[in-house]
């Protein structure tokens, strides 16, 4: 059976925390179907992909480690070093891409407890993007009171994305 200690790091490194099932964000990672439609960039250590349909707004991105961990707090040292920048980076992309005054960096970790960084544009016509508004907005769209964004716009996102990280691999 080996070293307990060594089957549960085995078991998070698989998205299997230890005591609880199989992790929905490692099981996304995996989706063939997901990954073509929302991935946008795949690395050593992070995944960015666009936030599954229905979609808030386009361009709300999720930097995903690739690694099964709960948050900065379980980095291994070359996490801790990689993520500042490549938050930055990530940030600035949705920046580009949709023109908005400011990127909000969200990371619970209760929805999913594998560290998923949601970075939401913030336009500063739109109220609905304004601060902890972001979050009605979010529950608006999965209740369908209000309309997601347009799958083709996000499409059409998700394609810009790709060309713009494929420099960064």
């Amino acid at each position: 059976m080996g070293d307990p200690q060594l089957r549960a790091v085995s078991q998070q490194d698989q998205g299997q925390p230890r005591g609880e099932g199989p992790c929905g964000i490692c099981l996304l990672h995996g989706d063939g179907e997901v990954v073509s439609r929302d991935e946008i960039l795949r690395q050593d250590l992070w995944l960015l992909r666009h936030h599954p349909r229905p979609a808030p707004l386009a361009g709300w991105l999720l930097l995903d480690a690739r690694r099964h961990l709960g948050g900065p707090i379980d980095f291994l040292p070359e996490e801790a070093v990689a993520f500042g920048p490549v938050l930055q980076r990530c940030s600035a992309l949705v920046k580009e891409l949709t023109g908005c005054d400011r990127v909000y960096a969200i990371a619970f970790g209760e929805g999913a407890r594998h560290l998923h960084v949601h970075l939401i544009p913030r336009h500063g016509e739109d109220p609905a993007t304004e601060a902890w508004k972001a979050a009605d907005l979010y529950r608006a769209v999965a209740s369908g009171e209000r309309a997601a964004a347009a799958d083709q716009q996000v499409e059409e996102l998700v394609r810009e994305a790709r060309e713009l990280t494929a420099a960064w691999r």
